[in-house]
């Protein structure tokens, strides 16, 4: 392949590491839309955890979009790959749900650290800047977030009321409405 003409300081392992990176921010994406629409299902009915799921899903695929912007800057090539099925098709309680999506974040930030290191011994401070700035903080608030959202699950046994006239997070306190009171 002939060398573009952007291309400087950018590595073929590091260009391979951002098609992998993109896959991965993809497959995290593709999960988060299953989910988000198995807690859309009339027998799940958790209509605030689906719409937090389906955000969670727009964001990664996002974050795969930005790579790919970031690889044609650099003058890199996009190789897109299948992406893989998530592992399973029913998300369980929405606390497994949070453990699941846990899980993810953590593979989806080492892998991020782990491009860094790729970037780093090949001295490309452009790469490791971009990674610093547009992923990995974001991954460790997303890591706690998430993280907090497991702990509140677990007071309330894994299961949740959720407000789905309001556009905030399904952990949110509930509001009454008016002329009702829960009791």
């Amino acid at each position: 392949m002939a060398q573009t003409q952007p291309r400087q300081n950018f590595h073929c392992e590091s260009e391979a590491g951002i098609n992998r990176q993109i896959n991965m921010e993809l497959y995290a994406s593709y999960t988060y839309q299953s989910i988000g629409f198995y807690f859309e299902r009339d027998d799940v009915a958790l209509p605030g955890f689906s719409k937090y799921f389906k955000k969670a899903s727009e964001e990664e695929r996002e974050h795969a979009e930005k790579l790919m912007k970031y690889q044609n800057t650099r003058g890199g090539r996009i190789v897109l790959q299948d992406i893989k099925k998530p592992d399973r098709d029913e998300w369980g309680t929405a606390l497994e749900s949070m453990q699941v999506a846990l899980s993810l974040e953590k593979n989806v930030n080492q892998s991020l650290l782990d491009l860094h290191a790729v970037a780093s011994k090949h001295s490309d401070a452009q790469m490791c800047d971009f990674l610093e700035s547009e992923y990995l903080e974001e991954q460790v608030k997303a890591i706690k977030e998430i993280s907090d959202h497991i702990t509140n699950l677990k007071r309330v046994g894994g299961l949740a009321w959720v407000n789905t006239c309001t556009t905030r997070s399904p952990w949110s306190s509930p509001q009454p409405s008016r002329g009702h009171s829960r009791t």
